[in-house]
């Protein structure tokens, strides 16, 4: 079947009161994001729907990214038709014979923005539920859940009829609650917890921490793979490299071994909040959930925060570990996750690390290291790019052509 344009219901933007524009405005810029390979697509939004126009791009191929856009409650493939009852009748006909498989109880649905005309809603119901009759005899209408839905629309310019409804991502749209920087490593946790902001509005930045050579030209692609895969969300995410071999070097050569992990994650906790001032964020987003590895104890994570005020999101933080797979595996990340390529925490892993460890302990160590310093020079070697599906799979082939 052949539509014309996808009709967009949103979500929570109906309570969003007098910020609901900006609101909408976002969402039709995420939406224009995700769908940029098909540039004769035409948005217009106002305040109830969004109306994608296809201009003959082909909706199979742009249903299943416009599905990954939060904000977006459901949404109904239309086809445009003309504004009188006999081309409606027509299309309607055309269209229970297409879907009606013998099985299926159906309801009309009519809608009419444009008052002027002919037949209200009542009319409009009545006059295609007898026409499909009419093809149909044996046919059951059912006005509660019925099997086939048949809704039209009579706007200004146009009507236009929609038989599906697809479930949209929901959430809100990334942008509309600020940006944070998501702290990703090359595990199973960070990209969910990524996506979870994501879906709560929030922009996210990826920051990667990369010690060369201790961790690998791959481990480091693998990152941006990961964050290629939350790029149909929004579109495009711009990749923080973190230059980190000397600051793991350090806390290596001058502190004991059990406290390596948690001075470790202090210096990136430091880090990452320098550049969300850079960057003007608002937050830091993670993917620790809590348990008894070192690093998500509660003693752990009181002394590693102690050194930013800043808001730390930890999405995942109350979600057993198959729960956090099952999503890694919805949003398709999980088996890139499990690549045995190590990221930099994994290489400077102690074999006891604390899992209580004693601020007072934390603090007079790192009067060892020239944390100022190496904190300058880390910025200083900051490498930022923008991620988006089209580059990343590129660099992907390079990579692969490199190989052989």
């Amino acid at each position: 079947m052949q539509y014309t344009e996808i009709m967009v219901r949103y979500g929570e933007l109906s309570t969003k009161g007098k910020n609901r524009r900006s609101f909408i405005m976002q969402l039709a810029q995420n939406v224009r994001g995700a769908l940029i390979e098909f540039p004769a697509l035409k948005i217009h939004a106002d305040r109830d729907r969004m109306h994608l126009i296809l201009n003959g791009e082909d909706s199979n191929l742009v249903i299943p990214k416009l599905q990954k856009v939060f904000g977006i409650q459901n949404f109904s493939p239309s086809i445009r038709v003309e504004k009188t009852p006999e081309a409606l009748r027509a299309v309607a006909e055309d269209i229970m014979r297409e879907i009606y498989t013998g099985e299926e109880t159906f309801k009309i649905t009519a809608k009419r923005s444009d008052h002027g005309f002919e037949m209200n809603t009542h009319d409009l119901q009545q006059f295609l539920g007898q026409a499909v009759v009419d093809v149909f005899p044996d046919i059951k209408a059912q006005m509660k859940r019925p099997d086939i839905n048949l809704r039209v629309e009579i706007r200004r310019d146009a009507a236009f009829l929609s038989f599906a409804t697809i479930k949209g991502a929901g959430g809100l749209p990334v942008g509309t609650s600020g940006r944070g920087m998501l702290m990703l490593s090359g595990g199973i946790d960070s990209p969910v917890a990524g996506y979870l902001a994501m879906k709560r509005g929030v922009e996210i930045e990826a920051v990667h921490f990369a010690s060369p050579p201790y961790t690998s030209e791959q481990a480091l692609q693998k990152a941006k793979d990961l964050t290629e895969k939350l790029t149909p969300y929004v579109g495009s995410i711009q990749f923080i490299e973190v230059p980190f071999t000397e600051i793991q070097e350090e806390i290596k050569k001058h502190t004991p071994q059990g406290y390596w992990m948690t001075i470790t994650r202090r210096m990136m906790l430091r880090i990452t909040d320098a550049i969300r001032e850079m960057r003007k964020g608002l937050v830091i987003i993670n993917g620790e959930s809590l348990g008894q590895v070192a690093s998500q104890t509660l003693h752990s994570m009181l002394a590693i925060n102690e050194v930013t005020t800043t808001p730390i999101i930890r999405p995942v933080v109350t979600m057993d570990k198959t729960e956090i797979i099952e999503l890694a595996e919805k949003i398709d990340t999980f088996e890139l996750a499990i690549q045995p390529f190590e990221d930099c925490c994994t290489i400077f892993a102690p074999p006891q690390p604390k899992t209580r460890p004693k601020l007072d302990k934390v603090q007079a160590l790192e009067t060892r290291l020239d944390i100022e310093g190496m904190i300058a020079r880390a910025l200083t070697g900051l490498k930022i790019e923008a991620i988006t599906p089209e580059k990343s799979q590129q660099e992907m082939v390079d990579a692969f052509a490199d190989l052989l």
